[in-house]
């Protein structure tokens, strides 16, 4: 069951300060969970169509945020596509958790150390609303996909694989 949590995580800071509009959506994370998003989604009585993953990827060695529904997987090929590159790969677990400031399974695409270009699935402005991570394991944010490009200077494109 979803609780408010009142707190304080870069995230959260970062859409304070720029003004958006949030909402915090916490829950008792199991670290055992096969699937970080899909627990969250479940435990926040959501849609998983609405839960958002943040993945960072290396494009032509040039670090790269693609977000994406939880069920989905990141289409490689499509996010280098869209940042006009030429080849993708998974970034290396340690490689995302120091840049962004965020250990993996908490990955928010707010508030992190550097900013990288990001990708966002274009099939998220199909909502109202969707969920990400606030910057911890049991901690989203529900924000309007509109605001989560603006904030996070993305694109929009299909770099969602099923």
């Amino acid at each position: 069951m979803a609780k408010k949590q009142s707190g304080g995580t870069p995230a959260t800071v970062a859409l304070a300060r720029a003004g958006v509009p949030f909402r915090l959506a916490a829950y008792d994370h199991d670290p055992r969970a096969a699937s970080f998003g899909l627990e969250a989604a479940e435990a926040l009585g959501v849609d998983p169509a609405v839960v958002l993953k943040t993945l960072l990827a290396s494009v032509d060695g040039r670090l790269a945020v693609g977000i994406v529904p939880v069920q989905a997987h990141l289409d490689l090929k499509a996010l280098a596509r869209a940042l006009d590159g030429s080849r993708a790969v998974m970034a290396d677990v340690a490689d995302a958790e120091r840049a962004t400031g965020y250990v993996a399974g908490g990955i928010s695409p707010f508030g992190q150390k550097r900013a990288h270009p990001t990708v966002v699935d274009e099939s998220a402005l199909a909502h109202t609303t969707v969920y990400v991570s606030a910057g911890k394991r049991g901690l989203d944010v529900a924000v309007a996909p509109a605001d989560l490009v603006s904030v996070t200077g993305a694109t929009t494109a299909a770099i969602s694989r099923w």
